[in-house]
């Protein structure tokens, strides 16, 4: 028999990402979204194959209906922007905790197997050098992002540890690949460096450039998550899910102008409120622990990124 997986926030970009692979694999899939940041397009290779609820999950019973009849969730739900939660905190709390919470709730209720948190490596904050972050560091997040993900992220550890629910944290670092949006204002960093030199235009560095990031390749997050559902070690733990590597924004956009073959300089703007200067992981706790290791090179994942928006520039190109 096939088990039924519920994911929330299905029509973003790592959630969608996530069903594509579940409908590969011939599960049931739940796809659980407000579409407050999901879009319908992340589902078109897939939304006559699986079961959509809209709703908020900041609402308790609709909580309750997501996770009826599930055996797994996978909870990727969330408003994905620092700079939108510097601008709305309390919007912000709402989808990240409030919702997280409620979730928790219903699934424990409902007698889900196991749930997969999506946390953030911003709940690290900055740190005073270049040390890889460790699961063991204290945390000290900058922004209200980085807070409710830490917030929700404590709040999976004592449903846990008080109740014995099945629960993983994973911490994302630099999640990119095909279907993140780059036309929004709070868009990531990679989409809108790929889409401005495939249209020949310059790209935007807010600050100097020589911030570094640990790119991970949106492949790896759906594998690392799938790993978590099932591997003995998982619950009750958090683990940073990355490569393990640094790279600052001035050497991605040599990379990027080498992969796409277009030399256009970027431009720099003031450094925004709430970033992190330095943010790179440390993943010997999921290599040792969890044992996974992500597959998938940056390069690799940087190939196959541009590859995909060259096609929707081109397709956009020809209306």
């Amino acid at each position: 028999m096939t088990r039924k997986y519920l994911v929330t926030g299905g029509a973003g970009f790592i959630g969608s990402s996530i069903a594509t692979t579940l409908v590969e694999r011939e599960d049931r899939v739940r796809i659980a979204d407000d579409f407050s940041t999901g879009r319908w397009e992340n589902m078109a290779e897939f939304e006559t194959q699986i079961e959509l609820l809209q709703g908020d999950l900041a609402d308790l019973d609709f909580a309750r209906r997501a996770v009826d009849g599930v055996d797994y969730v996978v909870h990727q739900a969330a408003i994905p922007s620092v700079p939108r939660s510097v601008a709305d905190p309390l919007v912000n709390n709402r989808a990240g905790v409030v919702a997280t919470l409620n979730l928790l709730v219903a699934a424990r209720d409902a007698g889900v197997r196991r749930m997969t948190y999506a946390s953030s490596s911003s709940i690290y904050g900055e740190s005073r050098d270049r040390a890889a972050k460790r699961e063991d560091m204290l945390p000290a997040p900058l922004s209200p992002y980085g807070v409710s993900k830490l917030s929700a992220e404590q709040y999976c550890m004592s449903f846990h540890t008080v109740y014995g629910f099945e629960v993983v944290a994973l911490r994302y670092f630099n999640v990119f690949g095909p279907r993140q949006d780059p036309k929004s204002e709070y868009a990531a960093v990679i989409p809108r460096f790929i889409t401005a030199l495939l249209r020949g235009e310059s790209p935007t560095i807010y600050g100097d450039g020589e911030q570094t990031r640990d790119f991970t390749y949106v492949g790896n997050i759906v594998s690392a998550n799938l790993h978590a559902l099932e591997h003995p070690n998982a619950p009750g733990q958090i683990f940073n899910i990355a490569m393990g590597e640094v790279n600052s924004l001035n050497q991605l956009t040599e990379i990027l102008q080498q992969l796409t073959g277009v030399d256009i300089a970027p431009q720099h703007a003031d450094p925004r409120p709430g970033d992190i200067r330095h943010s790179f992981a440390d993943v010997t706790k999921a290599v040792e622990l969890l044992h996974f290791e992500p597959q998938i090179s940056v390069v690799e994942g940087l190939h196959a990124t541009i590859d995909w928006y060259r096609t929707r520039i081109a397709a956009a190109d020809t209306k």
